[in-house]
């Protein structure tokens, strides 16, 4: 039978022992995220071409499931920066109906692999491809953001490939507005500067001593940006397009439940999109979650039970019109520094954000998208790990090449392409690095296991015998001198062996008998003397001739080697 993960979701051990005093951490906690996420919603829908409404649904409905069914304390999802790029070539390509389709079947493979225990497989992806694959995405996300930032007029969709939205963006450059590039700049400056400005490096100490301005610093600096930016464009009147422009403003309610057209014909297309969705929605979910263990002093996460909490949130979502959805890193960090002991503050979380839009729904209408842009601007910058270029010189060879052409393979062609040839290229570096590492080399007996008898040629070997270091054994032959009557390969050191290595010691075997010299294998390790006996080598070569020690196979100072009685 299958060993399956027991579906058990944080937030029943959390509840357990729960005390009230935790209450209003959690309560404060969860309105400060929800408060913060309602911009970033609202801009990753956007910049993933569909309606900013969705964005808030995916916050409110995957957020709340992923709180309350996780496997982590204070992890908060909903849409994320890192799906911009995925759900905007999706949209392009195959429309917004595929997109829900694929979401939701995103949503069922998460599910599987959590439900498999298959979490912990996440982890072996080599860090230089996420590296690589974040920072192009940031790129991309930046590039994707450069019409609105300088509100450049472009009739439709921007192209969803690299050279197809450069060439777009250069066509249009004229039309730029200056108004909307001051409005994005200053965003952006804004939201650098906000967090050092009550930090005490930009302002001095005593003026940041008083309740009022400590309570002031406490604001988010995407909300900041926001109201000011909006309030500034309704006071002056400029010239520059907002959310009621593009999208005609946000509903006040939630969407009905409804069910996407689906088709076996058009699952049978989106399985390249939905293994891109469910793969960027475990890595991202399980990096935000392992980054959340190190900040906080709550059990670490359960890596299944999170996976099965994204994939029921990615299998609901799109049934109200939502798009994919995963831990976000920004908002996890901003609930664990307001306070958050338990799911509950990422359950408040999504009902924050419900009680705006039913509240506050048309205050979106007269927010300008170069502020969004700005925003978003701000969210690539701090999302790419940029000094990692500037180390790029302490690293190997294979570790440069790894995350530059994940990088690069990201930005110009898509996040699947990057991250197949990025784990193809560590696999092979991987492989390369491994047969370095086994060695085989002639070998005099210690003194304690005596002198070399004539005739007899001892072979040491190190590391593991597999199908990358093969090579070294084929090559022994030539190293055989005229008149050997045996040959003994002293094992200890060797760790491991797989089939393609014994195949090769097979054939140095028989090469060996054909001209007329025995084998001695000395002091071989468990793993490769379980596969030699269930393959029937050990037969084959013989068992006396598989000894504990070289001074066994050497135990016979004269014209007789142990082993080597009928050579």
């Amino acid at each position: 039978m299958l060993d399956l993960h027991r579906f058990r979701p944080r937030l029943i051990d959390s509840l357990q022992g729960y005390q009230r005093s935790r209450l209003p951490h959690d309560i404060g906690a969860g309105v400060t995220v929800g408060v913060v996420a309602l911009p970033l919603a609202m801009a990753f829908a956007i910049a993933s071409g569909v309606k900013p409404e969705q964005g808030i649904i995916t916050a409110i409905v995957a957020g709340f499931l992923i709180s309350a069914l996780g496997g982590s304390s204070v992890q908060i999802g909903g849409p994320a920066g890192a799906f911009i790029v995925i759900v905007y070539g999706i949209v392009q390509r195959y429309g917004l109906t595929n997109l829900l389709i694929a979401t939701a079947l995103a949503g069922v493979l998460l599910f599987l692999l959590g439900l498999l225990k298959l979490g912990a497989l996440v982890r072996y992806v080599p860090v230089a491809v996420v590296i690589g694959f974040t920072n192009g995405i940031a790129v991309l996300i930046a590039l994707s953001q450069l019409r609105d930032l300088f509100g450049l007029v472009v009739p439709g969709s921007l192209p969803a490939d690299f050279f197809g939205l450069i060439g777009t963006l250069a066509a249009h450059a004229g039309s730029w507005n200056h108004h909307a590039l001051g409005i994005g700049l200053a965003t952006f400056a804004g939201l650098m500067i906000w967090p050092r400005l009550f930090a005490g490096t930009l302002l001095p100490s005593s003026m940041l001593e008083g309740r009022t301005v400590r309570a002031f610093a406490r604001v988010p600096g995407p909300v900041v940006a926001l109201v000011t930016m909006t309030a500034l464009v309704w006071w002056t009147g400029w010239p520059v397009e907002t959310i009621g422009q593009r999208f005609g403003g946000i509903p006040r309610t939630l969407p009905e439940l409804a069910l996407p057209a689906f088709s076996w014909e058009s699952a049978k297309q989106l399985v390249i999109p939905t293994i891109t969705i469910a793969l960027l929605g475990a890595i991202e979910s399980l990096l935000c979650a392992r980054v959340a263990d190190n900040i906080c002093t709550q059990p670490r996460h359960d890596p299944n039970q999170e996976l099965m909490a994204q994939g029921v949130a990615n299998f609901v979502v799109p049934f109200f019109g939502g798009i994919p959805a995963t831990g976000t890193i920004a908002r996890t960090v901003t609930n664990v520094r307001a306070g958050a002991t338990s799911p509950i503050a990422g359950i408040v979380h999504a009902l924050t954000l419900l009680v705006v839009v039913l509240l506050a729904a048309p205050l979106a209408l007269n927010v300008p998208l170069a502020a969004l842009a700005g925003i978003l601007l701000y969210v690539a910058w701090n999302m790419g790990e940029w000094h990692e270029f500037v180390r790029l010189k302490q690293f190997s060879f294979q570790y440069r090449t790894i995350l530059v052409g994940t990088f690069v393979l990201t930005v110009v062609f898509d996040l699947t392409v990057a991250v197949e040839v990025g784990l193809i290229l560590a696999c092979v570096f991987f492989i390369y690095r491994m047969s370095t590492l086994f060695r085989v080399r002639p070998a005099a007996p210690a003194a304690e296991e005596g002198t070399l008898p004539p005739g007899v040629q001892v072979f040491e070997l190190f590391g593991s015998l597999f199908f990358g270091a093969v090579g070294k054994i084929e090559a022994l032959p030539a190293q055989v001198s005229d008149g050997t009557r045996a040959v003994v390969m002293e094992m200890h050191r060797m760790i491991s062996m797989d089939t393609s290595g014994l195949d090769a010691l097979q054939q140095f075997h028989r090469m060996l008998q054909s001209r007329g010299i025995a084998l001695v294998l000395a002091n071989v390790n468990e793993q490769p003397l379980s596969l030699m006996r269930r393959s029937g080598f050990e037969q084959a070569i013989g068992p006396e001739n598989i000894v504990p020690t070289v001074a066994d196979a050497l135990r016979d100072q004269g014209d007789d080697v142990p082993g080597v009685m009928g050579a």
